[in-house]
This record gives C-alpha cells, structure tokens and sequence, in this order.
C-alpha cells in the first residue's frame, strides 16, 4: 500500500472519531498541504465514503451521521503486524483459543486485503522460520484470562476452582494482583485466601473462576512478572540444592533466571577468600542437570545438599577429562 494510500485510511480515521474536522488540522496532522487533504476526501468520496462538506468560518470536513468504518481497512505495516502477530502469538504458546480459530482469523485479514499486498504477506508466510523450536501450547479458557484480566484491572476479588500440581482440588478466593505471559503458559498472581500468602496459579489448571463483590489495594511497587518467576523456582522437584557461589548475585542472576533458581547475597563477614559469595537454592528432577549447570556458571563452589550432588560434579568431571585426552589423542 502507498504512502498516500495509507494517508487516505488515516483521513478516514480521523473523521471516523467524529464531529467537523477544518481543512487546516486536517493538514497538520496528516502531515500534507490542504490541496492534498481535498484530493484525499474527493478520493474517499469516490470509494463511497459519505464525507460531507461544512461551509461557514467553522466549516471543514466531516462524516454523515450513522457512518460506521468498514470491518477491516489496513495498512501494509499493519496487516503485517497482524498476520505475524497471529503467527508469533501461536508459537510462542500464548494464544488462548484453537488452532482451528487462530487459522480461521489468518484467512480472514488475508481474504480483506488487496491481491498485490496479500501475494506478498502469503510469501513471507511461506518462507520465514524461526530459530526457537515453538512452545508446547497449554490453552486456558479464554472466558477466564478475559474475566482475570478485568478483576486484576478493577481490583475485584475471584473464587477459584483450582486443580494444582499435584492433583489437589481446591476451591479458594484470589486478589489478582496481575496476568503474566511465560514460556507458553499463563499465569496469574496475587493473595491467596488458603495461604494467606502471595501464589501463583497457572491459567490452564484454573476449572472455574468468578468475580466476587469487594475490593482490595494492590502492595506498593508490587512486580508481578517477577512474583511468578520466583514463585516458578519454588515448585517442588525431587530434589532441593543449596550452593555457595563465589561471584556477584548480578552476575549469577544473569545466568541463572528467576524461573530456575533463588540467589541471594550472604553477609559480608561470611565472604571467603577471593571475594563476595551468594547462596543459590533450587530444584531439580535430576542432580546430573545440576552438575552440568555448575560446570557452565565456571565460578568456585561449595556444595550444601545434597550429598548426592557430588557424586554426579565428581563423574561429570571425570567424563570431561575422558573427552579432553581422546581428543589430544586423535
């Protein structure tokens, strides 16, 4: 689509806002001289749009009474943005509704464009890849994330009927303190009424949610992104580890996310040799994971719990050792 093209849809979106528009801000906001501006409305005109002309020292432009925009007039930028948005949203897992009705959406935008832009969007369709492997996709109802969204926004209390983890059922009332997109999932944070604490609720597990009467104040300077990610490297795994690292807890959360583990700073009297150290607690379905990470973050260590941890350091070390001499070998 053309620049003037392009220009021509914004005039009908500004006229579309309602009210007379003169000739003179007309030009200064689309940019362009008044001579323009009238070329523009004769060409709205010829499209069938009902631009009306008011004459008189407050006269200009505006639209005939009832007029409503078509469904779907976009720019190139902006079908663009829409198709990959679509696109992304599904390989990113976080589009709540079907593959079916995400498809159906897609042929509808490309159905309403213009044949030479549309052949141009389908060969970028066909073409592009990505190179992170797409999320799995685990749909909530799109009626909850909707109805969590407004209570988060208006500060409405919500009952819950919560499946966890671990099979529990419960039944529980939540104070949305906010929604957070994260690795194909949906979750939501806030007070918990069972707990009496701050939680993490994953969308997908949520059967039923309802907005209850009430209100409440969200914690000053409360970060819900952040909330989830430490409440994610809470999660019970079969194992638990606690190290000491030496290094900055910047340098270390640089590695390691929020999502995988806690690291906090100890003392200053409890540094050793060589400079600050930080705790970092996590959990693991498999200790070898762990090994594997200490050998990346290439900093001293000491490990806490468990014992069986240095079982797997010590082997990891001896298969890299094996490694490095067949290689010297060759």
């Amino acid at each position: 689509m053309t620049r003037p093209t392009a220009r021509v849809l914004a005039l009908l979106e500004i006229l579309q806002t309602g009210g007379t528009r003169t000739v003179a801000d007309l030009a200064d906001r689309l940019g362009v001289d008044e001579r323009t501006v009238r070329r523009y409305v004769d060409h709205l005109i010829d499209l069938d749009v009902p631009v009306r002309s008011v004459r008189g020292r407050y006269g200009g432009y505006r639209l005939a009474p009832g007029y409503r925009m078509p469904p779907l007039m976009l720019t190139d930028e902006e079908a663009l943005a829409v198709l990959l948005g679509l696109v992304a949203g599904r390989r990113a897992g976080l589009v709540t509704t079907s593959v079916a009705a995400t498809e159906s959406a897609a042929a509808k935008v490309r159905r309403v464009l213009p044949e030479a832009l549309g052949r141009r969007l389908d060969a970028l369709l066909a073409t592009a890849d990505f190179t992170a492997p797409a999320c799995p996709v685990t749909t909530p109802e799109t009626g909850v994330l909707l109805m969590l969204a407004e209570a988060a926004r208006d500060r409405r209390p919500v009952a819950l009927t919560y499946t966890a983890w671990n099979g529990r059922r419960s039944e529980r009332t939540v104070h949305p303190y906010g929604i957070v997109a994260h690795s194909g999932r949906w979750y939501v944070t806030g007070a918990d009424s069972d707990s009496g604490e701050v939680r993490t609720f994953r969308l997908d597990r949520i059967e039923a949610a309802t907005e209850l009467p009430g209100s409440y104040e969200v914690p000053q300077g409360f970060d819900a992104a952040a909330r989830v990610l430490s409440g994610l490297a809470e999660v019970p795994y079969l194992h638990e580890v606690s190290l000491r690292v030496q290094g900055t807890a910047e340098r270390i959360r640089s590695r390691l996310p929020a999502g995988i583990a806690t690291v906090r700073e100890l003392p200053a009297d409890s540094a050793q040799e060589g400079g600050p150290w930080v705790r970092i607690l996590l959990r693991a379905e498999r200790l070898d994971w762990v090994a594997s990470v200490l050998a990346w973050l290439d900093l001293p260590f000491v490990i806490e719990y468990p014992d069986a941890l240095r079982h797997h350091v010590r082997a990891l070390a001896r298969r890299l050792a094996t490694c490095a001499d067949a290689m010297g070998e060759m």
